[in-house]
Parts: structure tokens; sequence; C-alpha cells
């Protein structure tokens, strides 16, 4: 049996390294002790993938020749290895991005090189009908989510729980502010997951329409940074008292970093998560950090841990991540990255694989 798969042949820009080939499936594959073969379901989209794909100046580094990329998916288990214990054939299942770094302890945070050698990179990933990868990479998906909202969760879903949930005992709680930037994966995860615990959100955006669907969501306040530049101190005029957002999920970096600290409350959370801009990485403002003393929280993804205590919140809650308006199929895929490209999506851009 044939289905299909993308490799990248090179890193050129996926509309000249990405090819679809045929891929060849088997429900019996040779697998290793701990390897797990997955049906896949559905993917979903990282800028990561687009950096990958053009690493023109070296940011990331280079990739296992003919990779597959993507890292975020969902999928049924086929067949496990002789030493898998904790999956079985039928079980739906999410990837975890850096399935390399030791397993012996879950709450172990990938760093920067493990990002560099997860899926989609060095290990294959999800953009294919069918996967083997190792059971580590995988966890059990939540129950009440489809394969297409599941594929939401490796990056996205996973980065938003760290970022308000990851600092042992600044948990974000009921009455809580929280602030975020935009209407990408992380932003509108975390506003999710922020209102679901009864947290209140400030929301930035750039257009009125993406404002009504951020409203729409449960933000309280939508500030649209085109219009407002110093929409930092806005912000922090809506807080009680104007003291300021109890944490800040800053996706941007260089360019938004100045208003986030303008928001931000003393002793408050700033979680970098994200690098959109791409000007000039020296431009740190130390000062306005001095100026306000807070946590200022670099992010890579999450541990194994929080991923399984992500899947608990999102069952108990009931939550169901937001798609973008437009659903890709797996011979789509070319054209799902340009959508991605011109930042026209609003949250996650899902490809549906397989059901």
């Amino acid at each position: 049996m044939t289905g299909k798969k993308w490799i990248l042949t090179g890193q050129e820009g996926y509309e000249t390294s990405l090819q679809l080939v045929d891929s060849d499936i088997s429900p019996s594959p040779q697998l290793g002790p701990d390897d797990v073969l997955v049906q896949v379901q559905a993917a979903s989209l990282n800028y990561r993938e687009l950096v990958i794909a053009k690493d023109s100046g070296g940011l990331v580094g280079p990739i296992t020749p003919n990779v597959v990329p993507g890292s975020d998916g969902a999928g049924m288990v086929v067949s496990v290895g002789s030493n898998v214990t904790s999956l079985s054939p039928g079980d739906r299942v999410v990837t975890y991005l850096s399935p390399l770094i030791p397993h012996t302890d879950e709450t172990i945070l990938p760093a920067a090189g493990d990002i560099g050698d997860g899926l989609g990179q060095k290990v294959h990933g999800t953009l294919a009908n069918q996967m083997i990868i190792t059971q580590h990479g995988v966890i059990k998906a939540p129950s009440n989510l489809t394969p297409l909202q599941a594929a939401t969760l490796t990056c996205s879903g996973l980065t938003a729980w760290n970022a308000l949930f990851g600092l042992s005992g600044r948990e974000i709680k009921k009455g809580d502010w929280v602030l975020v930037q935009g209407t990408g994966g992380v932003s509108i995860a975390a506003l999710q997951f922020a209102v679901a615990v009864g947290a209140n959100v400030i929301a930035t955006t750039s257009t009125a329409e993406k404002a009504e669907r951020l409203k729409g969501l449960g933000a309280k306040h939508v500030i649209n940074y085109r219009e407002t530049e110093n929409w930092g101190e806005v912000a922090k005029k809506y807080t009680p008292d104007q003291k300021g957002v109890d944490v800040v999920v800053d996706v941007a970096g260089n360019s938004s970093l100045v208003q986030s600290l303008a928001a931000v409350k003393t002793d408050g959370i700033i979680a970098l998560v994200g690098l959109l801009d791409k000007s000039d990485p020296g431009s740190v403002p130390m000062m306005s950090a001095l100026w306000t003393p807070c946590i200022v929280r670099g992010i890579f993804l999450g541990s194994r841990k929080q991923y399984r205590d992500l899947v608990k919140f999102i069952e108990e809650k009931g939550i169901v991540p937001v798609l973008d308006d437009v659903v890709f199929s797996l011979d789509q895929v070319k054209e799902a990255y340009k959508r991605l490209e011109e930042q026209k999506h609003f949250s996650k851009i899902a490809i549906k694989i397989d059901e």
C-alpha cells in the first residue's frame, strides 16, 4: 500500500525544497523495541518550520537529509515495539517535539539543542500518512478532542501552558491578569487556558475583525497595537489600581519587549515564547527591565509532565482548541505554509491527513 509524505531536500525555502513523494505504508513494519507505529490523522503548522526550510542565516542549523517536516501531529497507534507497555494499538496520541531528551525524569525541560534535534529537523516529523517514532515521542491525546484539534497541542498548546502554569508557585489563578499578543497559536491557546481558570485577559491585535473574535473567546479588553503604540501602558491602566498584569505572553521578542515591560506589574512574569520580530537581537531594553523589576522567563515548549498536565486540564475544562478558518489536506501543505508565511491565519493552521 502506498501513501504520501513530504520531505525537505534542502534548506532553500519551502517553495523549492519541500517535495511530496510516495511512501510505503505497512501495517506491520519492523519496529525497534521502543518504537511506535502511528497512523497520522492530522498535523498543524508552526513558524519554526518556515525557518528550518530556509535557514539562510544558520539560525536553526542543518536538517537530516530528506527529513519529513512537521512537529505537531495527532493519530492512532497501529503497533508497538516489544518494550512498549504504556501504549496499545488503537490508542489516540499526540506528538512530543523533543523525543530524544531523557525520559527517566519527565520534569526535564527542553533546551535549544533539544528543539534542533527534534521532530521535523533531525527526526522525521508528522507531514506523512504514517510515522515510526520512539514511545517517548508521543503521549495519549485528550479524549474530548478530534485529531485536528489535538494536533495543535505539540508546540502552541504546550508552550502556552508552560508560560501560564510552568513556574512552580506562580501559576495563574482566578482573578489574575494576563496579556497575550496577537492571534497566533500560542496567544490563542494562552487566552483559552487563562479564561478557563477565571483569569482576566487583555489581548492585542491589528484589526477590528480579529478584536471581535478575541472578545468572543473571552478577552476582557482588546487593544489595536497599530493604532496604539503605547499598548503596554494602556494594558496596565486596565488592571486594578493600574498595577500591571501578572503575566505577559510575549511572542514577538525584540519589538514587543519594551511594551511588555510597560504592562507587567512589579514582580510579574514576562514569558518569552517567540521571536517573530527579526530586528537586531542585541537591542534588549535592559534599563527598562531594571526599572520594572520582574521575571523575564525564556521558554522552549515544556516538559513531558507539563504535557500530561495539559491533557488532563483540557479534558477537565472541556477546552476545544481554535483552528484557522481554512483546513488543508496533505497534498496542500505548500499552500498552507504560504498562508502561514503571509500571516493570514487565525490561531492554528491544521492539515487533515487520515481518519
